[in-house]
């Protein structure tokens, strides 16, 4: 009797183990694009981050999107280091032409 109960054990810990691992490789392939879709069809998100540029160990690059506005933010050794807007540039005024220099005519 005590080897039926030790089979009847292992077997059971067997179709656990198995269990787990098949939950595991499900969730693996399925897993983050069903919830993402699962939480996006709650709420819109008003930021989302488009980008990441990592400059060197200590500080990077980050494309967020607030409202629709894209604004760039620069992260680095554990704080905020500047937060700009990152989109297109503000038409500038164009250049007004330099004033053409004439020389004064020689007087004979």
């Amino acid at each position: 009797m005590d080897v039926f109960l030790l089979i009847r054990a292992v077997a059971a810990l067997a179709v656990t183990l198995g269990l787990i691992g098949l939950a595991a490789v499900v969730l693996r392939k399925f897993g983050p694009e069903a919830l993402n879709r699962i939480v996006s069809q709650r709420r819109e998100r008003r930021l989302q981050v488009v980008e990441t540029l990592v400059l060197d160990p200590a500080r990077r690059l980050v494309l967020c999107r607030l409202d629709g506005e894209e604004r760039l933010v620069l992260l680095g050794e554990g704080r905020l280091l500047d937060w700009v807007p990152a989109g297109p540039p503000s038409p500038s005024p164009a250049p007004s032409p330099a004033p053409v220099a004439t020389q004064p005519e020689p007087v004979v």
